[in-house]
């Protein structure tokens, strides 16, 4: 059993065999997984598991990002002031992908409270690239996109605000599904901003992608902002039958800041998905230039009401002060890292008195002329193709003095977030060893497209 090549398919076929069980499975990922510590992915195993459900994830080891409950066990969200906090309850996923049979082997790292580009915010450590231990895995779900990449993990869940499913998975070379706004419950997830979290799968493969996503996704009668579509399974898509889509090539994807090495793999990819019978065509999505200060202004302004909750009475770590003032102060401050701090500081002068309309407001009148953009494209196009990324995995400590630099590493993911779209990346070559991602974007709830444009894609480039 070579763990390091196992995907859900051969995890399902081999215990079937009896090629090996389901102790010796978890066993031989978490010896493996451990052998790779220093990657630093993981910020806790949990113990074999035996009294699995036998639905069609039986046995399967998925890696969990730690910003996820898990019912029993500690979750951080990679900051130190929830180092001890037990989950009191399970996400609505854990719970779903409990009833399929699958088995938590740990829980991954990231940006503090996911908040980050490359996974260097947390306060466990930074999480290193699986193919050069001196860069960036990307962020926020970098934890997760390292277990998968480097076999530790058979898939894993990440969560997504502007892309940190889906740039770590570029990064890594990995596929990293953001699912449609609605379509994945968020109960359970410790939010950042609300509006924009998504929860979705990190995988070695589109198939993989479908088989979680049809595992996690439907309405939940715990969020309200789930959408009232029944479960479906997403692998019924995965035709590699392309002929006829209609996609389009925005050209502001492919302007200044995107390194041309790059561009020219991402060109070579449309040429090969054009190849396969799609109609490709440049189009505009004029106001992607606001993209990033529109997101670093809603997303902060969401993140200082919803971290407020970490006061140093409620739950998480506490000072021992003489006021209650004392306590708030000093227990944020020393419990929160920078990258923290500073958002907070960010929202709650965007969201003051004098402030408010001058730029949050301004800001979500930004985000509809963005998401109307896209709903002109769609009239016409089935999806969207273009970088993840502007660059392959940089350097630690790169951009950590520059807080606008690592936010740019985000400029083509952040979109789909604003307009609440679901968006996959999925590997198409690399440069000087290091891989790059091609995204595929589609219209609102049409995953079946954006996976079937992969799964093409992938199923021809082997």
């Amino acid at each position: 059993m070579e763990v390091k090549d196992l995907t859900i398919e051969k995890v399902s076929n081999g215990l079937k065999m009896g090629e090996f069980s389901v102790e010796e499975l978890q066993k031989a990922t978490t010896a493996y997984a451990k052998s790779l510590n220093d990657l630093n992915a993981f910020i806790s195993y949990f113990e074999p598991n035996n009294s699995l459900n036998r639905g069609n994830l039986f046995g399967v080891p998925i890696a969990i990002k730690d910003n996820i409950l898990i019912n029993g066990t500690v979750a951080t969200a990679g900051s130190k002031i929830l180092k001890n906090y037990i989950s009191p309850y399970d996400a609505t996923v854990i719970g779903k992908l409990k009833e399929a049979g699958a088995w938590f082997m740990g829980k991954t790292n990231l940006d503090e409270f996911a908040m980050g580009s490359s996974t260097e915010n947390s306060a466990f450590g930074p999480t290193r690239h699986p193919l050069d231990r001196e860069r960036v895995p990307g962020g926020s779900s970098g934890g997760s996109a390292v277990a998968v990449a480097s076999g530790s993990a058979v898939c894993a869940l990440g969560s997504d605000t502007g892309g940190s499913i889906r740039q770590p998975a570029s990064f890594c070379g990995v596929v990293g599904l953001k699912p449609t706004y609605g379509r994945v419950s968020r109960h359970g997830l410790m939010a950042m901003a609300s509006s924009f979290d998504q929860i979705g799968p990190i995988t070695k493969n589109v198939k993989d992608s479908a088989i979680l996503l049809s595992a996690i996704s439907g309405k939940d009668r715990f969020d309200s902002t789930t959408a009232d579509k029944e479960p479906e399974d997403f692998t019924k898509y995965l035709t590699g039958d392309i002929k006829g889509l209609k996609i389009g090539i925005p050209r502001e994807f492919f302007g200044e800041g995107l390194d041309p090495l790059v561009a020219d793999v991402i060109r070579k990819a449309i040429e090969k998905i054009q190849g396969l019978g799609a109609e490709v065509e440049e189009i505009t999505l004029p106001h992607t230039e606001y993209a990033v200060p529109t997101y670093y202004v809603l997303v902060p302004s969401e993140v200082s009401a919803n971290l407020a909750r970490y006061d140093g009475i409620r739950f998480g770590y506490s000072e021992k002060e003489d006021s209650l003032l004392e306590v708030y102060n000093n227990s944020r401050a020393d419990g929160f890292g920078h990258e923290v701090i500073r958002r907070i500081m960010l929202g709650t002068y965007t969201l003051s008195a004098g402030y408010f309309d001058a730029y949050y407001v301004k800001a979500m009148k930004v985000r509809n002329l963005i998401k109307r953009d896209y709903d002109q494209v769609f009239k016409k196009f089935d999806a969207v193709l273009g970088p993840t990324t502007p660059t392959t995995a940089f350097k630690l400590g790169e951009k950590s003095e520059d807080p606008l630099s690592m936010y740019l590493a985000d400029i083509y993911t952040i979109s789909a977030n604003l307009a609440g779209l679901p968006a996959i990346s999925i590997p198409c070559g690399n440069v000087d060893g290091l891989p790059v991602g091609l995204q595929i974007t589609g219209k609102m709830f049409d995953e079946g497209d954006i996976l079937n444009i992969a799964y093409a894609y992938e199923q021809n480039s082997k």
